[in-house]
């Protein structure tokens, strides 16, 4: 008798918890698809936007080869330009060996 009412109880802490699973997995599951679709979303606007601004440079580098302007020097002077917090975090860098 006292393996027919352990199984139970068994089975009772088993049954509430895939009830609770049953219960939950619906609001989980819809809860990421509204999250991946918002995702998907903002994935597309922020394509557009990258294919319009290549088609902006694209339509401005032929502009810039009738003006003389070489694109390869053009390149390493902007790959070589220090942009303000990279000019922030090398004095920090600095000041921080200076005082070690």
């Amino acid at each position: 008798m006292e393996v027919v009412g352990g199984f139970m109880v068994m089975m009772s802490i088993i049954g509430l918890f895939l009830a609770v699973v049953w219960l939950v997995m619906p609001f989980v599951v819809f809860a990421i698809k509204g999250k991946q679709d918002r995702t998907l979303d903002v994935l597309e606007t922020i394509e557009k936007r990258l294919a319009s601004l290549e088609a902006a440079i694209k339509a401005i580098e032929p502009e810039r080869d009738k003006a003389g302007c070489n694109a390869a020097s053009g390149s390493r002077q902007v790959d070589n330009a220090m942009t303000g917090a990279e000019a922030a975090d090398r004095k920090k860098d600095q000041e921080e060996t200076q005082a070690v």
